[in-house]
């Protein structure tokens, strides 16, 4: 009988132990994911050692948020404006990022954040379309009132407006509007607009909220008066 446990229990420790070497290893890249998500200070080096140790951390426990913590590494190497990589490097670390988030997704889809990233990802890789639009309203539906999202959704809106049909655009319209009722600062819709066209659909989206049209042409104004 004390065979039995003793084998047991060893064998219940090999089965954990690459559960918690990738732990450990995805804890390495944690506060790179911090410096990323706060803008704080960060090295190129440092983040590319982050995105090493949770290649890693894949290998030992291929779980969902490991991907999906990779993406995020992965985009902000890309995108971020503290870095400069070559379009080649650009485009190879984007490529992946949306390999790990097809992966992170199909196997936890509750995920309204990546879903955004996703669709991020697939608009800077091939421009509008349906396949940028899918994620997106996926991330709508997963987390509908996340608000401290919403900024980054409806560039995306915009960006990808050409491409919605007339049900997606309604669908859309609705939970715009309602959060703009929600939001205790309203500024980002006009951080929003970067054109005429812009302006006009996001006046469309808050069409029947009171005050809403003189709200937007205030902002606006203030915006223009703080430009050089």
């Amino acid at each position: 009988m004390r065979a039995l446990l003793g084998l047991g229990g060893a064998l219940l420790v090999w089965l954990a132990w690459p559960v918690a070497r990738s732990a450990w290893q995805a804890q390495q890249a944690d506060r790179a994911t911090t410096a990323l998500r706060l803008n704080y200070e960060l090295k190129l080096p440092d983040l590319l050692t982050a995105i090493d140790a949770l290649d890693r951390a894949v290998v030992s426990d291929p779980i969902a948020s490991r991907y999906l913590q990779r993406s995020e590494l992965l985009v902000g190497a890309a995108l971020s404006p503290n870095f400069a990589p070559s379009a080649q490097q650009r485009t190879e670390w984007l490529k992946r990022a949306q390999e790990d988030l097809d992966i992170g997704l199909g196997r936890d889809p509750a995920r309204g954040v990546a879903w955004a990233r996703l669709s991020a990802v697939r608009y800077v890789l091939e421009g509008p379309s349906q396949r940028t639009v899918a994620p997106l309203l996926m991330s709508i539906d997963t987390s509908p009132m996340l608000l401290p999202l919403w900024p980054a959704r409806l560039t995306l809106i915009l960006d990808n407006w050409q491409v919605l049909t007339v049900a997606q655009r309604e669908k859309i319209a609705v939970y715009v509007a309602r959060t703009w009722q929600l939001s205790p600062r309203r500024d980002w819709f006009a951080d929003a607009i970067r054109s005429p066209v812009d302006e006009l659909f996001v006046r469309y989206f808050v069409r029947n909220e009171p005050g809403a049209q003189d709200e937007i042409s205030r902002m606006l104004a203030e915006r223009r008066k703080r430009k050089p």
